[in-house]
């Protein structure tokens, strides 16, 4: 068995990142950027007034001022002002040549062309005004190769004068479930069935990710049907997923299957709980993750391990899991041989433990929102100390 840490490593290096593709801003959001975002203008350009209300000297308070005309966003005034003259200026407008601050309207009165102050004004030199370049410059790196694109990227994207961006490619990936036992969800299961929850549940896990997930279907415990889903899997995706059929019963016949045909296995068996059959290789041009069939094992296994894969293939600058601390509830025992990640919940950073951590158990994860993690060979701790967990929300 090797460790959770040098098995992350070993799936990571299993494949370098795709090929970048260019996308308009509206569809990059849930992609990793390709390319640094390098500011292509400035912003403000100019200085730009950051309420509604008229253009002054600040020296030249309480006034009165002779207004001799407006700049509105997109509409600057073309002249400058004099001694004694004001502008009537609205929020994003150019700030005229010859005025220092803004006077705010509500503290303005205005009769016919003669404006006076009406209240304490403007407190500085330079009240209310968005400065040139107070934003960004041209030339300023204002988003790193890596990076998510959440809403706010995309904007500052847009306002640096991009109308698309490079960011990585789309992995493809199918997953096989493996299982005899199996029936799609929503069908009648008989004493001996049950449904198969991996794949919807492993689908849900990648759905926010940027990759094209395809269901391979059920397969049966039949080595010459494993073999053909495998060989077509290997042909149209990136990441071959199979659940089930990794451990070392009669009827697990997954890796056998991949050696078959011709498939290079990395790695068998992790220092890990649940999840110690975990499976990595690769098969022609597609690697290949071989996950437990119990359905927690594959959930944490997926967290893990597939997960990050994506991300790396997809181009993200930091594809593992972000690890956090929270207080313990209860006390928790010495670690054992392998890592074990326990299904908890985290509430006002302090951490409960379910009682029930049984691999094939799907209650307890439908309610957990974290990964606590108990190294291999660690000590015991009591309630109150801190531990380490994996954000799950």
């Amino acid at each position: 068995m090797i460790g959770v840490d040098e098995a992350q490593a070993r799936v990571l290096g299993l494949a370098v990142p795709l090929p970048a593709i260019e996308l308009p801003l509206n569809d990059v959001v849930g992609h990793y950027l390709a390319e640094d975002v390098i500011a292509r203008r400035t912003q403000p350009t100019a200085d730009q007034s950051a309420m509604d209300g008229y253009a002054i000297r600040f020296s030249e308070q309480p006034g009165p001022w002779r207004v001799i005309g407006e700049s509105a966003a997109g509409l600057p005034f073309a002249g400058a002002l004099g001694a004694g003259e004001a502008a009537r200026i609205f929020t994003g407008a150019h700030v005229p040549a010859g005025a220092d601050c803004i006077l705010v309207q509500e503290e303005a009165f205005l009769e016919s062309d003669m404006l006076r102050l009406f209240g304490e004004g403007p407190p500085r030199v330079g009240a209310h005004i968005r400065l040139a370049g107070g934003d960004f410059e041209a030339g300023d790196c204002l988003l790193s190769t890596g990076l998510l694109l959440n809403p706010g990227r995309v904007a500052v994207a847009a306002m640096a004068g991009y109308g698309a961006l490079a960011v990585g490619g789309r992995p493809r990936v199918t997953i096989l479930a493996s299982g005899s036992e199996l029936l799609p969800p929503g069908k009648e299961c008989g004493p001996a069935q049950i449904p198969s929850s991996n794949s919807v549940m492993l689908s849900a896990m990648l759905a926010p990710l940027p990759c094209n997930v395809l269901d391979g279907g059920i397969i049966a415990d039949e080595m010459s049907a494993l073999e053909a889903a495998l060989r077509v899997a290997a042909d149209t995706s990136d990441i071959i997923v199979t659940s089930g059929g990794a451990s070392v019963g009669d009827h697990d016949l997954v890796q056998t299957a991949l050696r078959n045909i011709g498939a290079d296995i990395d790695f068998w068996k992790v220092a890990m709980r649940p999840g110690k059959p975990v499976m990595a290789g690769r098969i022609g041009g597609a690697i290949v993750l071989g996950l437990p069939g119990n359905p927690s094992s594959a959930y944490v296994t997926a967290f893990l391990f597939l997960l990050p894969l994506v991300r790396h293939l997809a181009g993200c600058n930091a594809p593992l899991p972000e690890v956090r601390t929270a207080i313990l509830k209860d006390d928790i025992s010495a670690g054992g041989v392998r890592t074990d990640y326990f299904r908890a919940r985290i509430e006002n950073n302090i951490v409960l433990i379910f009682n029930k951590q049984d691999s094939g158990m799907l209650a307890p994860l439908s309610q957990a929102n974290a990964l606590l993690i108990n190294p291999a060979n660690s000590s015991a701790r009591l309630s109150g100390s801190m531990a380490q967990y994996l954000p799950l929300d």
